[in-house]
């Protein structure tokens, strides 16, 4: 009864496979392997490292993962996991969950008592462990990527890298994309001296991208909205973490301004997508093949785009 109340939200990854139980020992033509004569066994020097190795503790091996939300104000211990959500009374129909770079939240109607979202939560265990396993590993993907703002920072432009320069000389031009002088690659020179301090040169590096991002934008709403039979009327730029692009009914179109980052396909593929929900405000078959009409490969960038991991902007 309760699962048909539940309208479980999926994040931008969606359901992934259900992976197979590891077997018991390789196996080849179905029978265990065992080691060989030519196989030599480990050396003195391997077996001393080995066992000189600091040990992790047992008791931090087995300590089960925790998850806490910044507004969270229930908690829920799921599987091998403590998992501490935001709980929030909504008016709606039926138990949402929504796993986010800052946790779990759960929404409820007001009239389910709590035993029922702790029963739904229980149901939806190994889902929501698993997503926000995801996400932490992404979190933790961005952050090795984080950009150093400096002279000579990189970052991608169109799906290119782009190598910053401060160049002072170029004050009166504002920023530029050049080349390079070397022929190695594009440079954005940015009118900076070379002691600035990261924060002025990220938004520096940034002020440019969403001019460049803006001007895309349009050009690519532009090309599509004529195949769709759609007219937008207005274009924002989006710093949502969560979603690449959203549409309103009355022809509004939001796009995360870090698009630009991907390569030009990507960006279309997003572009296109919103313009269609111009056509169908939902999910259905009937908006997929909205979105195929223009964009027939739609699919493989669609994952493509899930599999993005953007660097930290900071």
């Amino acid at each position: 009864m309760l699962r048909a109340l539940q309208q479980l939200t999926l994040d931008l990854f969606g359901e992934a496979p259900p992976t197979q139980p590891a077997p018991d020992a390789a196996r080849t033509n179905g029978a265990p392997t065992s080691p060989t004569k030519e196989q030599a066994p480990p050396s003195p020097s391997a077996v001393a490292d080995l066992q000189a190795a600091p040990a992790m503790p047992l008791a931090d091996a087995m300590a089960p993962a925790r998850f806490t939300h910044p507004r969270a104000s229930r908690q829920a211990r799921l599987g091998h996991a403590f998992v501490d959500y935001e709980f929030t009374r909504v008016q709606r129909k039926s138990i949402g969950f929504v796993v986010a770079p800052e946790g779990l939240s759960v929404r409820a109607p007001r009239w389910i008592p709590l035993r029922d979202v702790d029963t739904a939560l229980q149901e939806k265990a190994d889902w929501i462990v698993r997503k926000l396993g995801e996400m932490r590993e992404r979190q933790q993907r961005q952050e090795s990527q984080r950009i150093e703002w400096r002279d000579g920072a990189v970052f991608h432009f169109l799906g290119e890298p782009i190598t910053v320069v401060l160049d002072s000389a170029h004050g009166a031009g504002g920023a530029m994309l050049d080349a390079g002088a070397d022929g190695s690659g594009r440079v954005l020179r940015l009118p900076l001296a070379r002691h600035a301090g990261s924060a002025q040169v990220r938004d520096a590096a940034q002020a440019w991208l969403m001019r460049q991002a803006r001007r895309i934008f349009i050009e690519r709403l532009d090309h599509f909205a004529p195949l769709l039979g759609v007219a937008w009327k207005k274009v924002s730029l989006t710093n949502a973490s969560t979603r690449w692009g959203s549409a309103s009914a009355d022809g509004t179109i939001r796009l995360h301004w870090r698009l630009v980052h991907l390569r030009m396909p990507v960006i279309d593929y997003v572009v296109a997508h919103e313009l269609s929900h111009l056509r169908v405000m939902d999910h259905s078959p009937r908006f997929w093949e909205t979105v195929e009409s223009v964009m027939p490969d739609y699919a493989l960038l669609r994952r493509q785009l899930k599999e993005t991991t953007m660097p930290r902007w900071a």
